[in-house]
């Protein structure tokens, strides 16, 4: 079968990665791809949300899988313009519709479908201008620190934590009035914070079954020590040693399948991936956040563990029949260091020649943010290389990814030296 994946981070290198390993894809597309997805398939010069561009495209080459990497596409409902379509509605689409893709599309939403349905989450309410004095007085109640979160997509920067309510004040006051974050921020989530370890859990689901991923731990701060600014994410390991079976089990029963079950309920159709942004409190799971997709940089952790045929698992989500399907997991450990522009968070270098990467030894190099210029690789943005090793425990894949990762150089490049570090 041919299959199209959208997207051109690392995430989507790690899924072509793999679906390139199964024999049941016979043409591999990519749009638009980067420097390394080319290695798997065919790098297409269509953006993710030119819906009319890739539905042309679809049909002249015959696709039989639409995999959906970013939420952009779904948030601005890709699945709805393949189902509106005549000739394109026969074409599955991994990624929920636009009503599913609120999960991540807007917080508010989110917040009330887990109030609805039951499952543990942070104390919050949601303000708009209209109603500013009240975010304001409510601040007061909610104890420090303090969690605002715009409730639209705001490309990971939408979330900010407070260590005083005059600050929160403040900051909300940018966010609702001066629209800090666009239209993302025109209505704000203020959520109680939650104090414990962070990890994402990844479900696969066809609208009636699901199946759990491996889950995985992602680094934020752009510093050693978790120090610093946020970025999109500077590394992740998986597994996770504190994510055992009986905490695992947990997210299951009170997480997992009331999220399932209340997307049915409300008759929200969804097929596609559910990442579920948790927060482990004393052995307790709360929800964060949902997303409508597979994260990154977690994605390039998780896809190495998955040791059966991951078409086959996205042939069950498009058929209804994921339940059939075979998911095996390894049990060994993947550990991922992801290799920075120069300046990045803030303004960063672009345009820098890459080289090195074929002294990598025992890693796979994904990449995120390359293109290239003649036979040159070259950096496009700030995250630019996600560096993974599989090993049979954490100390040697973190080894060996960080070692890896010092086998490639390019211009201002900067990567964390203490991924996992904290799980050791």
């Amino acid at each position: 079968m041919n299959i199209l994946i959208l997207g051109s981070g690392g995430r989507e290198s790690a899924f072509a990665w793999k679906i390139a390993q199964s024999p049941e894809c016979q043409q591999l597309f990519i749009a638009p791809g980067n420097a390394g997805t080319g290695k798997y398939g065919k790098n297409v010069n269509i953006k993710v949300t030119d819906f009319e561009g890739i539905g042309q495209f679809v049909l002249a080459n015959s696709v039989n899988l639409l995999l959906v990497g970013p939420e952009e596409p779904l948030v601005k409902g890709i699945h709805d313009y393949f189902l509106a379509d005549e000739r394109l509605k026969k074409i599955p689409v991994i990624g929920p519709q636009r009503e599913g893709a609120q999960l991540e599309g807007s917080k508010d939403f989110s917040k009330q479908f887990m109030v609805r349905n039951h499952i543990p989450a942070a104390a919050s309410k949601t303000f708009t201008k209209d109603t500013l004095q009240e975010g304001c007085e409510y601040l007061a109640t909610i104890g420090l620190p303090i969690v605002l979160k715009a409730d639209g997509l705001a490309a990971g920067k939408g979330v900010l934590i407070c260590s005083s309510v005059e600050e929160a004040r403040q900051e909300l006051n940018e966010m609702l009035i001066e629209a800090k974050f666009g239209d993302a921020s025109s209505s704000v989530v203020i959520e109680q914070f939650l104090s414990g370890i962070e990890l994402s859990v990844f479900v696969m689901s066809d609208g009636a079954h699901y199946k759990i991923l491996p889950e995985a731990k992602d680094y934020k701060r752009i510093g050693e020590g978790d120090t610093g600014l946020n970025t999109g994410g500077m590394g992740s390991v998986s597994p996770v040693p504190f994510a055992d079976a009986a905490f695992m089990k947990k997210v299951e029963d009170r997480i997992i399948i009331p999220t399932v079950e209340g997307l049915k309920k409300e008759g929200i159709p969804y097929k596609g991936f559910i990442f579920i942004g948790l927060m482990n409190c004393n052995g307790e799971p709360w929800v964060i956040e949902y997303n409508c997709r597979m994260g990154d940089p977690e994605t390039e952790s998780v896809m190495p563990r998955i040791a059966s045929d991951f078409v086959e698992l996205l042939l069950g989500v498009a058929e209804g029949n994921l339940d059939e399907k075979e998911l095996i997991i390894s049990d060994k450990t993947a550990a991922t260091v992801m290799m920075v522009a120069g300046g990045y968070p803030g303004e960063y270098l672009k345009h820098k020649t890459i080289t090195g990467i074929e002294n990598v030894r025992d890693s796979q190099v994904f990449h995120a943010g390359t293109y290239l210029d003649n036979e040159e690789i070259k950096t496009s943005g700030g995250r630019v290389l996600a560096v993974t090793s599989l090993q049979d425990d954490m100390f040697h894949a973190l080894q060996q990814a960080t070692a890896d990762a010092s086998r490639i150089y390019f211009d201002g490049m900067y990567f964390r030296k203490d991924i996992g570090f904290d799980l050791l």
